[in-house]
């Protein structure tokens, strides 16, 4: 398999501790990890290997440092929820350091250096408008990053550049190498659930949407490029939540029932194509209540099957069966009230012959 080639280069040690084969995947609930933002700010800088643990914090980098300071001192002026993030940047490739990308709005500015910082922040962030002292380009495509943090955490760092390996593999396969950009990112938040990766991309109405997987294995990456970026059907299983929700909007979206490892589920349910034909497979409930006192039901999840017409005979002899149980309850319960009125009808009838016998006997005895 490819996703064992990718895996050559980490010991089964590794894979059994850090990777994807250790013990804590899909052991928890994805939906609702992500807290609530609006807006997602990538400030391009370095490479993941010489990454400190705390990259927005560390002395030896002033450029982060110097950006999430100021996006903390600005942060009550600053009226969308904004989120940093540090992703790879490397020079005389599409995204080099110093570089700022900004989703939802899909634009880049090039070469942010540390006196420029504050005037970036008041312009961009704060006051919503361009850049005086750079120049605003337009984003393009779909951008997936993938966290391989690794000083902060092993396993993203085992699981990370595995991932971002097979999304370039595949995107060259299908020939999205210029549609589909691969980027190493910083934390973001749940390590237990790596690997954790972002995708910006164009929802079906063409505004863009942020979407947030975790416990993504190489295996996963072929059905996040068809299903994902080129359907935009959301991976439910692997789904940890998206820009614009918030962690219990999140929870309410996903399907409770849904575990984590099972069947896909895409919140786009599109019919499949067989040849000539659409298939759709539906459930349908039959549903009959009895009327007795015991209230029986025949309630019951009926499955129907493409095959030859079976699912219309099977949904009648539900109905019908049904409907025969429903009418015997309503004759039972029917039967029911007329023995009960049969019974006082009775019982009122001896009375009566009782007391007139008693009052003959009395007369008699009197005369």
């Amino acid at each position: 398999m490819a996703s064992d080639d990718l895996s050559a280069a980490v010991t089964a040690a590794e894979d059994e501790k850090f990777g994807f084969k250790r013990s804590e995947m899909f052991k928890e609930k994805l939906a609702g990890t992500v807290n609530a933002y609006d807006r997602h700010v990538f400030l391009c800088y370095k490479t993941p290997e010489v990454w400190p643990s705390r990259v927005e914090g560390s002395e030896s980098d002033p450029l982060p440092k110097l950006f999430a300071s100021a996006l903390k001192a600005r942060k009550n002026d600053i009226a969308v929820k904004t989120l940093l993030t540090v992703i790879e940047g490397r020079e005389g490739t599409e995204f080099s350091d110093g570089d700022v990308l900004i989703f939802p709005q899909m634009i880049k500015y090039r070469g942010l250096k540390e006196s420029d910082v504050d005037s970036f922040v008041d312009d961009v962030l704060v006051n919503d408008k361009p850049w005086a002292s750079g120049v605003q380009e337009a984003l393009t495509g779909s951008h997936v990053f993938v966290c391989a943090h690794g000083s902060r955490d092993k396993r993203c760092g085992v699981c990370g550049p595995v991932l971002i390996d097979k999304f370039k593999e595949e995107a060259e396969l299908r020939g999205l190498t210029n549609q589909v950009f691969v980027t190493a990112c910083s934390h973001i938040g749940g390590h237990k659930y790596a690997g954790n990766l972002i995708i910006y991309s164009p929802g079906s109405d063409g505004s863009i949407t942020g979407h947030w997987y975790g416990y993504v294995t190489p295996d996963d990456v072929p059905e996040l490029l068809d299903q994902h970026i080129g359907k935009g059907e959301i991976i439910e299983r692997l789904w940890r939540g998206q820009m614009g929700v918030s962690s219990d909007d999140a929870e309410k979206i996903n399907d409770p029932k849904l575990s984590n490892g099972g069947e896909s589920k895409k919140i786009q349910e599109k019919p499949q194509e067989n040849g000539n034909q659409i298939q759709k497979n539906e459930n349908f409930s039959g549903c009959c209540q009895g009327a007795n006192s015991n209230g029986f039901t025949c309630c019951k999840e009926v499955s129907l099957e493409q095959n030859g017409g079976s699912e219309k005979k099977k949904l009648k002899e539900t109905r019908e069966s049904c409907a025969r149980k429903d009418a015997l309850g309503k004759l039972s319960s029917l039967i029911g009230n007329w023995e009960q009125s049969d019974v006082l009808a009775a019982a009122a009838v001896v009375g009566a012959v009782a007391t007139v016998a008693v009052a003959y006997s009395f007369y008699r005895r009197s005369g």
